[in-house]
């Protein structure tokens, strides 16, 4: 019992982490019916971005508290994101809206190989440290452990997406998210700007990976200029559980694979005998994404975006 809710703890936060991202991929899916494969390699530029930071301010300001500085890496690293977010929206995307869809994921993936290729350039291409900001005392919650950087993990990743829900649900820009993702035709016609929607959706995205980003090179305290991919095959996978283009799917999706993978991971060594370890967590993303689209290839709750004519 002390393993299993030890792992359910450890699968909130990995799932919290995976469902930032997700929303990323769900929010461009609903509003262009597109896969922004590249949306992975966002949470590295974040996260590379939030160390530079870190790394001047430890330099800089190293009286100031963990907890502050945590919060500047976060905030530097959102337009940071953006930005580049924007930039692919603008150079990769816009052009290829009405082209066959094979054109807009090859040109994702060719955007995702210049990230990491730029990335590496920059920060170079071996490992680097992040540093430790906040204290390493654990929280016991019985006998499970917790840490600071996992609590305020999930605080962030709990207040980002009731943000976006509120954004989504009660804003002007909400309501033209939706119209848009409905039919945009239709939007144009009542006088909505779908290339601003757009900008906006890739915008939101982008900041949702930078926290997921910074936050993940906290948790693990190492970052690296390949460090987007596999985290976002899985946020991706968990868009698709939940119901890829329903928001609330994506946090559903990625909650739920992360606890999935962490069971996993807990239990594969007594389930296979000794013979698996758990640095074979990876295959079980893979796994229940093969198994969704086999049997419900509309994920937990559905799409509800309208098929386009």
């Amino acid at each position: 019992m002390d393993t299993l809710i030890q792992q359910l703890i450890n699968g909130l936060v990995l799932g919290s982490m995976y469902a930032l991202v997700a929303l990323g991929y769900t929010m461009v899916y609903g509003v262009l019916n597109l896969i922004n494969f590249a949306h992975g390699d966002v949470l590295m530029v974040g996260a590379m971005a939030g160390l530079t930071i870190l790394n001047q301010l430890n330099q800089h300001f190293p009286e100031l508290p963990g907890y502050v500085k945590l919060g500047i890496a976060i905030l530097g690293a959102i337009p940071v994101c953006m930005a580049v977010n924007v930039f692919i929206e603008r150079v990769a995307y816009r052009r290829l809206r009405n082209a066959p869809r094979l054109a807009p994921l090859i040109t994702a993936i060719g955007m995702s190989i210049i990230l990491q290729t730029v990335a590496m350039l920059i920060w170079g291409r071996n490992p680097l440290p992040f540093p430790q900001l906040l204290s390493s005392d654990p929280i016991m919650l019985g006998n499970s452990v917790m840490t600071q950087t996992q609590v305020l993990l999930l605080v962030l990743a709990a207040a980002a997406m009731f943000g976006l829900v509120m954004l989504v649900e009660r804003t002007k820009m909400g309501r033209a998210m939706r119209a848009v993702a409905e039919n945009p035709r239709v939007a144009g016609l009542m006088g909505v700007d779908s290339n601003r929607v757009i900008v906006a959706t890739f915008a939101i995205g982008a900041a949702l990976a930078a926290i997921a980003g910074v936050m993940w090179g906290a948790n693990y305290a190492s970052i690296q200029f390949a460090m987007g991919t596999l985290p976002g095959l899985k946020a991706f996978c968990a868009a698709v559980l939940g119901g890829i283009g329903n928001i609330y799917g994506a946090m559903i999706g990625g909650i739920v694979l992360g606890i999935i993978e962490s069971l996993g991971a807990g239990y594969i060594g007594d389930l296979t005998g000794g013979f698996l370890g758990s640095h074979y967590q990876d295959i079980f993303a893979f796994v229940v994404l093969i198994l969704v689209l086999t049997v419900r290839p509309s994920g937990i709750m559905g799409e509800r975006v309208a098929d386009r004519a």
